[in-house]
């Protein structure tokens, strides 16, 4: 399978300190693959320097065949990818309808495009159309990570970056949450998934990479990386990885 994302031996720096230590990582399309590590390991930074929220200090990140080093944040979202953050980072003050507009900032222009994608986050996300009027920073923890994922799909990614989609959500929101990041992928959309529930992530996910001061420690088929006992006890919680359903 070609790569439609392909990250080549890629190094960023934190003032004199190097976070990503030559990182390669392929997305095929149609893949879900899973970044999986501690706190600390690079995941977060990995998907920002895709975006190009920083810069790259070395090698290379590709898409479409096309290099992205030098191209604008606004830029590499109108290509064809998106990214979810860690923390949601919804508007707090604007409505969940304007949320959404904003997530389509590069289409602006576009109408049709805007009212086909906000019907397709609607059909996803039901109570996203609910709460349309309502304030983003009155909704609850899953309802926002619901808008930040709508928010999102709202410029028609070919690529999406989800960063930690379950942190601090309840167990049914969770199941709720992977299941809407099957249905996008089955939809068409490629997914980066950087998530530390493992055993969720590695589930739906086809590959996975794990994450290690910043290089990388493992890689390999997500079933494999599941049942190997020796990846479980040093990166993925062991026997509690093994028994959770």
């Amino acid at each position: 399978m070609s790569a439609l994302l392909s990250i080549g031996d890629l190094s960023i720096l934190c003032g004199a300190r190097e976070v990503l230590k030559g990182i390669s990582i392929d997305l095929g399309e149609g893949e879900i693959v899973t970044v999986l590590g501690a706190n600390g390991a690079g995941k977060s930074t990995l998907l920002k320097a895709v975006c190009g929220l920083i810069p790259i200090a070395a090698g290379t990140v590709t898409y479409a065949g096309t290099p992205l080093n030098k191209v604008p944040a606004y830029e590499i979202v109108r290509r064809g990818i998106s990214l979810s953050p860690e923390g949601r980072r919804v508007f707090p003050t604007h409505t969940v309808d304007e949320n959404l507009n904003l997530g389509a900032f590069t289409r602006r222009k576009h109408k049709e495009e805007i009212a086909r994608a906000k019907e397709r986050v609607h059909t996803l996300f039901p109570i996203l159309k609910e709460r349309r009027s309502q304030l983003a920073g009155t909704l609850s923890g899953g309802e926002q990570q619901m808008l930040a994922i709508g928010r999102a799909l709202m410029s028609s990614p070919k690529v999406l970056l989800l960063d930690e989609p379950s942190l601090g959500l309840a167990p049914i929101l969770v199941k709720q949450i992977f299941d809407i990041i099957r249905e996008i992928n089955n939809q068409g959309v490629s997914i980066l998934l950087v998530e530390q529930n493992a055993y969720k992530a590695l589930s739906i996910a086809g590959r996975g990479y794990v994450l290690e001061n910043g290089r990388i420690a493992a890689q390999g088929i997500a079933a494999d990386l599941k049942s190997d006992e020796r990846i479980q006890e040093a990166y993925l919680g062991g026997a509690a990885l093994k028994h959770k359903k």
